[in-house]
């Protein structure tokens, strides 16, 4: 709905997390040896976790500010900070090998102790998504479990899983257990862009490769999630897809809508498929029950895609803080990708799938965006020039 001609706009994709210091405080006592050692010799590459622009992931006031200004009243959060012992950022690391296991799983739960102090206070406008790692499933089930008992209601975040190290990958039954638990206490399932790489090496082209290849990598989950039979088992399972557009959702489950109807016939081409692992439905019907895409500053393409999945399976994100999000110009984007839609079709997009999927109760929420929303007229214009500076890339799609 909107209020007073203003849409009510949630981004279902921020980033937030704490400082250093901020983390040691929620770090376990036997670790603090250790993360001296560590901060020490840490140098951060993230040019948002640099100088003042880094408190914009945990200074309230500022953060509150900065979104609404940008007219966004309620957020989806996903990590953003570098938690004690990870070599990167949080949703960039590779995983961890056994031998640094214990120091980094400390690390991921010192991050999702303070999110979840971090969104206490703000009940109906924050929901907070914590990490886990998928190197042992008991303790993935344990962290999903006291994310469920201490308000993290955004669920959890499952890394994508690198082909060189030595961890089931997301298609193995191995992980049933987890999607058990997630299932029966309604915790949605999230992805988001930028893990399940393998090693580059030392090259000098390396980070380039890891940056042309990092959409493919963010979306293998769709099929390994869809073709594995996970949401056959687990029909209650939600999955949300975030920060790596919707474009090309459309054509992919075309493709896998094909190879179901292979994998039916027990062959394609001279490839001989295990009938016994095909569905009891098409990809694409899958989706349409347990998949969600969060589109983080979707470009005319996205918007395009966007009715062809049904306005339903999608939401809007803002990316914020990231340097390619769409904040401070999240109005201007929306102008470019969606001027000619309906206000009720951008009202779904905007508000209503978010708030079914992540429990926002939208009453609660249409008080601040009935001032601070962006408006069905400003939002109708046509946008005529891309503000100078962004580094966006929905306003060059």
């Amino acid at each position: 709905m909107t209020v007073n001609d203003r849409y009510v706009l949630i981004s279902a994709d921020c980033h937030a997390g704490g400082s250093m210091d901020t983390y040691f405080g929620y770090l376990e006592s036997q670790f603090h040896d250790d993360y001296q050692a560590w901060r020490g010799a840490y140098s951060n590459p993230f040019r948002d976790l640099q100088g003042d622009g880094r408190t914009r992931n945990w200074d309230n006031d500022r953060r509150t500010a900065d979104l609404e200004a940008d007219g966004q009243v309620a957020e989806v959060i996903f990590p953003n900070t570098v938690p004690p012992f990870f070599p990167t950022g949080a949703l960039v690391a590779r995983p961890p090998t056994p031998a640094e296991l214990d120091q980094r799983l400390s690390g991921l739960c010192a991050h999702n102790r303070w999110l979840a102090d971090w969104v206490a206070d703000y009940h109906d406008t924050r929901r907070g998504i914590a990490q886990v790692f998928l190197n042992d499933v008991d303790l993935a089930v344990a962290e999903a479990r006291w994310a469920h008992e201490h308000g993290l209601r955004g669920g959890i975040l499952v890394p994508s899983i690198p082909d060189d190290c030595d961890i089931e990958p997301l298609y193995s039954q191995v992980y049933d257990p987890l999607w058990t638990v997630c299932e029966e206490l309604g915790l949605v399932v999230n992805s988001h862009s930028g893990s399940g790489q393998p090693s580059y090496g030392d090259y000098p082209t390396a980070t380039l490769m890891w940056a042309i290849e990092t959409d493919w990598f963010a979306h293998r989950p769709l099929w390994q999630m869809i073709m594995s039979g996970v949401f056959q088992r687990f029909p209650s399972l939600r999955f949300v897809m975030s920060e790596q557009g919707c474009s090309w959702v459309p054509t992919m489950l075309k493709r896998l809508d094909g190879m179901h109807m292979a994998a039916s016939m027990g062959r394609t081409g001279e490839l001989k498929l295990n009938a016994d692992a095909a569905l009891d439905r098409a990809p694409s019907e899958f989706f349409e029950s347990n998949v969600w895409i969060g589109a983080s500053f979707p470009g005319v393409a996205d918007a395009a895609a966007m009715k062809k999945l049904g306005l339903h399976k999608v939401m809007w994100g803002s990316d914020y803080p990231h340097a390619e999000g769409s904040t401070p110009y999240s109005r201007e984007q929306l102008r470019r990708a969606f001027s000619d839609w309906s206000a009720d079709d951008l009202d779904v997009v905007f508000t209503q799938t978010a708030a079914q999927v992540y429990d926002f109760d939208v009453s609660k929420l249409t008080a601040r965006a009935s001032e601070v929303g962006p408006t069905v007229a400003e939002l109708a214009v046509p946008l005529d020039r891309i503000p100078k500076g962004t580094m966006s890339p929905g306003f060059y799609q």
